[in-house]
């Protein structure tokens, strides 16, 4: 396919999110088509080693989404078979995916409220949270923003890291995020900074969760065992050479997409600007103190007292597709009625869920679209350009 069928006009209505698909991915999908080893094969294996040699740690396991991973890393870290009395301290503001891998096991997610700036956990609210019941800690890095970890692991305690939102993300001291050997998980969703259409990841440097995450994620056989030979519980959690190779092809451009992602938030920053100044909005921290985010999504809040889901019907009508973004899971109906969550327990999480507005946002999207998001979303909030 030529470049240009690729590209999306200027004047083109504006996805939310977009993959960088090209040659590259389309030849390595093809191979193994034409391989006719689909899955359980070696791209499985190449996928994993060069993650884990990117992130400077021994082990990855891929498995079929990042909802799989937060599922198998918890077991391997103690929370499996569980009681409602036992409770994993977690986000509440997050994919709803981080406290329902909780549920799974049937532990209890308990919930602290976030950092103001980062929108991260802190070791201190996580800390207040812990009782004898606590069986693990899962901080996100939410936003692609990399949560204080050194911290949390100070607390003591089995440490599951969510960075489905956050490969490309870096620590203060350089530690790739997922590099510090925590269980960490990944998700690469078509709108991740590297996809593989569905899929996951669990990056760690403990040899036995790999061996238990490699067997669970396939029905509980073990390596050395015959095809229907099963020594413990598992799932249908893996994921095909077809994904794969297509996370190979990716991985092999990551950098390349990442410094894109972060030029087109430069272009955000400086297009709204003007909005931020003149009437209110906000925009996500930027870097600090070392830490670097990896842009996963740009997502802004409207002004107080703006209609958050008005702005996203206005500029829809002018070819810009948002996304509210992202709701506080201990709002949900579901956990409204089994866990009995109230509005106004966490409220830094509960205005940044009711403000949060997603917008375009992807590699290849162009500084004459971002300033077309930014001037379309000038006119809804200002009534003027």
């Amino acid at each position: 396919m030529p470049p240009a069928d690729r590209d999306l006009a200027d004047d083109a209505p504006i996805p939310v999110a977009r993959p960088v698909i090209g040659e590259a991915e389309e030849q390595a999908v093809l191979e193994v088509l034409r391989s006719r080893h689909l899955s359980l094969g070696p791209r499985v294996t190449t996928f994993e080693e060069r993650f884990a040699t990117r992130l400077g740690v021994p082990h990855a396991s891929a498995v079929s989404s990042g909802t799989a991973a937060l599922h198998l890393a918890l077991r391997a870290v103690g929370v499996e078979d569980c009681t409602a009395e036992d409770e994993v301290v977690t986000s509440p503001f997050s994919f709803i995916a981080t406290a329902n891998a909780v549920l799974f096991e049937g532990a209890t997610p308990v919930f602290v409220d976030v950092d103001p700036d980062t929108l991260n956990v802190t070791a201190d609210a996580m800390a207040a949270a812990i009782t004898p019941r606590t069986k693990a800690l899962l901080p996100v890095h939410i936003f692609g923003y990399p949560a204080d970890i050194a911290p949390i692991e100070r607390l003591g305690l089995p440490i599951v890291e969510d960075a489905a939102q956050a490969l490309g993300a870096v620590h203060a001291d350089g530690t790739p995020v997922g590099g510090r050997g925590n269980p960490t998980i990944f998700a690469f969703y078509a709108n991740k900074q590297l996809t593989t259409g569905e899929g996951g990841l669990v990056a760690m440097a403990d040899p036995g969760f790999k061996q238990r995450i490699d067997s669970e994620r396939n029905q509980g056989r073990a390596p050395d065992m015959q095809w229907l030979d099963h020594d413990r519980l598992g799932f249908n959690y893996r994921l095909s050479d077809l994904h794969c190779a297509l996370g190979i092809a990716q991985l092999g451009r990551l950098d390349e997409m990442v410094a894109a992602r972060s030029r087109v938030a430069a272009w955000y920053r400086e297009a709204l600007a003007d909005l931020v100044d003149r009437a209110g909005l906000e925009l996500l921290c930027a870097d600090r103190d070392g830490d670097r985010r990896s842009w996963f999504v740009y997502v802004v809040r409207v002004p107080k007292g703006v209609d958050r889901d008005a702005t996203i019907r206005a500029l829809a009508d002018h070819g810009i597709q948002t996304r509210p973004y992202l709701p506080a899971i201990h709002l949900f109906a579901f956990y409204r009625e089994k866990f009995g969550f109230r509005d106004g327990q966490f409220p830094v999480a509960e205005d940044a869920s009711a403000r949060g507005l997603s917008l375009p946002f992807f590699a290849e999207m162009t500084q004459a679209q971002v300033e077309r998001v930014a001037s379309e979303l000038t006119v809804v909030l200002t009534g003027r350009p």
